[in-house]
């Protein structure tokens, strides 16, 4: 039996957030957040190690920036992505905007 060796809580929760390494220019989801990191559901996948700008748009219009280097990335065709689990797993470095509102997401998902 394999356990999740991730101490942090992970919250499930579909956001909409834009991606890329040198600006945020694609599109995808969010499957789950946590404090230190991100699961990006998307078709279009980058190589471990990479580093990527995640960029999330707010209802109440704020923005939040965020660093982080792709830690594992599954390949899945996009007819495909309702079923299987393909996406990347990103580790936050850094906020370049919006830290304290992702802490208040974050926080707030928690309920």
């Amino acid at each position: 039996m394999a356990f999740d060796k991730r101490d942090i809580k992970r919250q499930k929760k579909r956001l909409q957030l834009r991606y890329g390494l040198e600006e945020p220019n694609k599109l995808g989801f969010t499957e789950d957040i946590s404090a230190t990191g991100i699961f990006i559901k998307t078709p279009v996948v980058m190589d471990p190690g990479k580093i990527l700008f995640v960029e999330f748009r707010l209802a109440d219009a704020s923005t939040i920036l965020v660093k982080g280097r792709i830690m594992w990335a599954k390949r899945v065709p996009q007819s495909l992505l309702g079923k299987v689990k393909g996406g990347m797993g990103v580790h936050i470095l850094s906020f370049e905007r919006g830290e304290e509102e992702y802490r208040q997401l974050c926080l707030r998902w928690r309920r």
